[in-house]
């Protein structure tokens, strides 16, 4: 068990928090761009929804997960309206306490033990971890700049096609940032139906796309549903991080396998919860004044890279997500034989001399060396200040 546990996730995450609490003992000032939490809350709709329902007396029964048709006919409703795809909330899509629930338990619902899953290096850490407890091994398909951080399919040798149970990519990307156009969808199901594997495709950060970049869903190429499953979450999208929901939407197979894994885990979202996202979801299709979070974090991008540029950190602007995926600048007497700073020096460094918290690239996965992450959770004053800071380590050491 104590092996098991060790493979759930990346100790730098664990190592990262240490320096934090020693740099907050020590009385500096941090600007925590580590963890990518939302800093707002939800709408005021949101809001005065859930704290009407929590105090109805009968929103205190167990959540029903294998029913709960109202979310589920809203997110349906709102696939439909956001990506064109008509999907049956009965049979097609799952309820969960955020995507991260259901990330941690798919392969548990549908993977035979001893299997290989298909996983993204850089990936997100809960990619690795349940594979680890569902006893499925992975293989890990780099992602690199050369290729626009997109896998390339035919790089992967046929024996790993036919023992793998699926393939799991995530676009727009955590940590790297990278988006992925409906071409490369096309190509990757063609890939799938040939290989007769199941594509399982991450979309937390749909609703996160900047000038004028809207990600599209897997689900939008014909046939996909055959072959393929996704992700959705409410967590960053709609300030909701902190309610747990979400919902895994495509092939009825696997949307029924981890349903039913799931009746035998808990008892499903808190009612509250799901009404507040059908909120949430209805304010996003038909109120004029909803405001898109990809519009609140291209503005802290656009003014938190002008100045990292500024400072000579030439990194280049994210096109989704809430984070900056930075190759390290070029600096002296780094920790590696070649001379260079590693990730997790540069990391260091930054909280131990700037109070900036960044998370480094390794931490997602051996491709993400010689990167770090930077969570765009702060307002723009607050990371115009930490780019401010960030620029002293480069004039420091350049």
């Amino acid at each position: 068990m104590v092996q098991l546990l060790s493979q759930l996730g990346s100790s730098i995450f664990s190592e990262v928090a240490a320096w934090k609490r020693q740099a907050v003992a020590d009385g500096i000032d941090v600007i925590d761009l580590g963890i990518g939490s939302p800093d707002q809350a939800p709408s005021v709709k949101v809001r005065q929804a859930l704290s009407q329902l929590v105090l109805q007396e009968d929103m205190y029964a167990y959540p029903a997960l294998k029913s709960g048709l109202p979310f589920r006919s809203k997110a349906a409703e709102w696939m439909s309206h956001r990506f064109g795809v008509t999907v049956d909330p009965a049979t097609e899509i799952c309820t969960l306490a955020g995507s991260q629930d259901g990330l941690a338990h798919l392969a548990m619902a549908i993977a035979e033990r001893g299997t290989i899953a298909i996983v993204p290096d850089p990936g997100y850490p809960i990619y690795n971890a349940a594979l680890a407890l569902a006893g499925v091994e992975p293989y890990f398909i780099p992602l690199v700049e050369e290729h626009r951080y997109l896998p390339q399919l035919e790089s992967i040798p046929e024996d790993i096609w036919q023992r793998a149970s699926f393939m799991l990519l995530n676009y727009p990307n955590n940590p790297i940032t990278a988006v992925a156009d409906l071409t490369f969808y096309e190509q990757l199901i063609a890939f799938a139906k040939q290989e007769n594997i199941l594509i399982v495709h991450d979309l937390a950060y749909s609703e996160m796309g900047y000038d004028g970049v809207m990600p599209p869903s897997i689900l939008q190429v014909e046939g996909a549903k055959d072959i393929a499953v996704e992700f959705h979450s409410l967590s960053k999208s709609f300030n909701m991080a902190g309610c747990r929901i979400g919902f895994l939407v495509g092939q009825q197979a696997a949307v029924a396998a981890l349903t039913e894994l799931k009746a035998n885990i808990d008892y499903g979202v808190f009612d509250p919860i799901q009404d507040a996202g059908i909120v949430a979801l209805d304010e996003a299709m038909h109120d004029e004044q909803f405001v898109r979070a990809g519009d609140i974090y291209q503005r802290r991008r656009d003014a938190f890279i002008e100045r990292l540029h500024h400072a000579g950190w030439l990194v280049t602007p994210p096109q989704a997500t809430m984070f900056v995926w930075g190759r390290l600048p070029a600096l002296s007497s780094g920790d590696r034989p070649d001379g260079r700073w590693s990730s997790r020096m540069f990391a260091k460094r930054c909280l131990e001399e700037t109070g900036v918290v960044v998370i480094p690239g390794d931490a997602f996965g051996s491709q993400g060396e010689g990167y770090v992450r930077i969570a765009l959770v702060e307002s723009e004053t607050r990371l115009i200040e930490a780019a401010d800071r960030l620029g002293q380590i480069i004039q420091k050491y350049a």
